[in-house]
């Protein structure tokens, strides 16, 4: 079992955190492809090396293996000897609205309060989300979106504020990892960054 990072922003945190988010699609890093090697991908090939739906290549891991959720964060009390967290996320009520916020991708692993366990890996394109898979990727229910149709451009706006328009109109492959919220261990009790 092998634990990786991997950034979620605010609202992905909330729908972690409230059970409804179970499933995140990356992006697909694919190696530049030499158009003068007289090679083909077929419609389900990633540099020859990945069919859909296999995860042996995926980065972000495989069954089993977990994912602590990196997110914007800030120590609650600055003390050497303490440990306590605010996340922008969920600030505690106190918290001054200037407060010193670092960013995600700073959150070393002991500051981490989620854990996810892997559950699926799967490769497809961008668009060929389902409806049901857009309520696990957003965090709400089927009967969230009448007409059924406006749940997709609830993800196509989600993808474009992220990605931008000519992500979504590219059509990638992504990975999607579905996972499960599992007990956070830390890494380290003495605040050390284990990453």
């Amino acid at each position: 079992m092998k634990e990786r990072g991997m950034i979620f922003n605010g609202e992905m945190v909330r729908a972690i955190l409230d059970g409804g988010k179970t499933q995140t699609r990356r992006p697909v890093k694919v190696p530049h492809i030499d158009r003068d090697a007289m090679c083909e991908l077929s419609g389900n090939e990633l540099a020859g090396e990945l069919s859909a739906g296999n995860y042996r290549n995926s980065p972000h891991g495989k069954p089993g293996d977990r994912i602590w959720v990196r997110e914007t964060w800030a120590r609650y009390n600055i003390d050497q000897d303490s440990h306590d967290m605010a996340y922008r996320a969920t600030p505690p009520a106190d918290w001054p609205e200037e407060g010193r916020w670092r960013p995600s991708i700073h959150m070393p692993r002991w500051a981490s309060r989620l854990m996810l366990e892997i559950t699926g890996v799967r490769v497809e394109r961008l668009q060929a989300i389902t409806l049901g898979d857009i309520c696990k990727e957003i965090g709400c229910g089927l009967y969230d979106f009448r007409p059924a149709t406006y749940g997709f451009q609830v993800w196509e706006d989600l993808w474009k504020s992220i990605y931008g328009e000519e992500n979504w109109q590219a059509n990638p492959w992504v990975w999607v990892i579905e996972f499960k919220v599992v007990p956070n261990v830390p890494a380290n009790s003495t605040g050390s960054d284990l990453r």
